[in-house]
């Protein structure tokens, strides 16, 4: 297999009638998502965007994967442009893929005409209604191969420019049927997707659904603001599978959500994105006594994840997690600052990953992808391409792998791998301001923005939100009159966080 549109063709084939995607009170069949993606790829085809970015500019939605799909049966791959993000990191966007392309919907239509004024932009109600052309789709799979990207997902970038991850189908494929297969994905499964489209956890949902026939539920973000709501939506349909992240799951928790009403059709927990707190996995845990857990792990970088660890009930985690183990046919390398392996228990190094999940680099930015995307210095006799995390982990006795932090001042936040000096920038761009230094507390999982200026909180905030997105706003904003330095002239972090005590 060399193209992931085979899971659908497949699929389409074997459960033509069956329920493929529900999005509220909307659905449709295998067969006719089938027939309206090969329609946009026939559109798609017929104009030579073969190998080229597709953005698609809407919400989540059975369009979106239409969307999606249908760029996918062209050659092509797609970028999913969130139309939430502020217009200046659209444009960045827009700048990095540099594609001809865009397709959205009825109401974002003006807004991308707007952004995407030099661009060639269509409705996909208007392309799910062209012919079917076998030919046009034949020539594409022909020129197709198995290293052709898939899609491109953002993430932050310390010079203030969107990073374009690009990942390829053979990554895709190899992952989700790994995936499937170690973690007992069924043909009569009900996944609830719960992560953006623009975020990797999404993959596993949309590619998991498409291999195995089941059937994928699409949350709306709207239900994610009330608890009880959600958990009615996941209990009417009937939900077997979550893949979520972190944050996503406490949520529930933190509002005793499970006490109102409890998802006992769940089989299934995988989660990811961030450091699962001990005491809203127990919440979890104890309300569903038949469901496997599963602990997560992997940058964007890499195709979803690089390790797994399947929750011991009756085992004392001791306040920490294990990311646990390397997938079948990856590798996880631990080095220390000079390159060299770290394999003696207890020794942290940062976290480095081979294998065919590794992605093909940042799109049109050869600069950083040379930086993060590098060869094995301990093979001499070979290239092995690895990607350096700069997550910092550590084997215990039992060989198992724990995160540990990280090595510079990337982070993740609210589920999301974000750059501090992106926050800083985006801060010290605003009038008014002089200096910035965002601090992340791992523990308490806050962003902390500490600044210098004129400018008050509140009007600060209001600036922000205008041009970061919202899973970058710092939690608090704190004013100083000066920050404190080391005496090798650096701001002193740690004083600064002492500081934010005394607020």
């Amino acid at each position: 297999m060399y193209n992931v549109i085979d899971y659908l063709k497949s699929s389409a084939e074997k459960y033509d009638k069956k329920i493929a995607i529900i999005e509220e009170d909307k659905s449709i069949t295998y067969s006719d998502f089938n027939d309206r993606c090969k329609r946009v790829g026939s559109f798609l085809g017929s104009r030579s965007f073969f190998n080229e970015p597709i953005i698609i500019f809407m919400d989540k939605g059975i369009d979106t994967l239409t969307a999606f799909f249908g760029a996918v049966y062209a050659g092509c791959f797609y970028s999913l442009v969130n139309p939430e993000l502020p217009n200046n990191r659209i444009s960045a966007i827009k700048e990095v893929l540099k594609s001809r392309v865009v397709i959205t919907d009825e109401e974002h239509i003006g807004l991308a005409g707007e952004l995407f004024d030099d661009l060639e932009i269509y409705k996909v109600k208007e392309l799910i209604k062209a012919d079917i052309n076998e030919e046009v789709l034949k020539v594409a799979q022909e020129k197709h191969i198995d290293t052709d990207p898939l899609y491109i997902n953002f993430t932050s970038g310390s010079t203030g420019v969107p990073k374009g991850v690009a990942i390829a189908h053979r990554s895709v494929i190899e992952f989700i049927d790994i995936f499937t297969e170690l973690f007992n994905f069924k043909n009569g499964d009900i996944i609830a997707n719960q992560a953006p489209f623009d975020f990797d956890v999404s993959v596993k949902d949309i590619f998991s659904s498409m291999k195995m026939g089941a059937t994928l539920v699409i949350i709306p973000k709207k239900y994610f603001s009330s608890p009880a709501a959600l958990l009615d939506y996941i209990c009417d349909n009937k939900v077997t599978t979550l893949t979520w992240a972190v944050s996503a799951l406490c949520l529930v928790t933190t509002f005793h959500g499970l006490d109102y009403k409890c998802p006992d059709t769940v089989e299934k927990i995988l989660f990811s994105g961030e450091v699962m707190p001990i005491k809203h996995l127990k919440q979890w845990i104890e309300h569903l006594p038949d469901t496997t857990f599963v602990n997560l792990y992997g940058p964007t970088e890499i195709t979803c994840n690089c390790t797994y660890h399947v929750i011991e009930r009756t085992r004392d985690y001791d306040g920490k997690i294990p990311i646990g183990k390397a997938f079948p046919n990856e590798r996880i390398y631990l080095m220390d600052e000079d390159g060299k392996l770290i394999d003696e228990a207890g020794k942290s190094g940062e976290i480095c990953i081979a294998g065919n999940s590794v992605g093909l680099g940042y799109y049109n930015n050869d600069e950083q992808t040379q930086k993060a995307f590098t060869y094995n210095p301990n093979v001499k006799a070979y290239k092995e391409l690895i990607y350096k995390t700069g997550d910092i982990g550590f084997f215990n006795e039992a060989g198992e792998l724990l995160f540990n932090g990280r090595k510079d001042f990337q982070v993740k936040y609210q589920g999301h791998r974000i750059e501090l000096e992106e926050v800083d920038k985006a801060i010290m761009d605003v009038d008014g301001v002089v200096r910035s230094c965002t601090i992340f507390d791992e523990e308490k999982a806050k962003l902390y923005a500490f600044y210098i200026g004129d400018m008050d909180k509140k009007e600060l905030n209001l600036k922000l939100r205008e041009t970061m997105p919202v899973y970058m706003m710092p939690t608090y904003l704190i004013k100083m009159d000066e920050f404190p330095m080391t005496k090798n002239g650096k701001i002193d972090r740690k004083k600064l966080m002492d500081e934010r005590k005394k607020k």
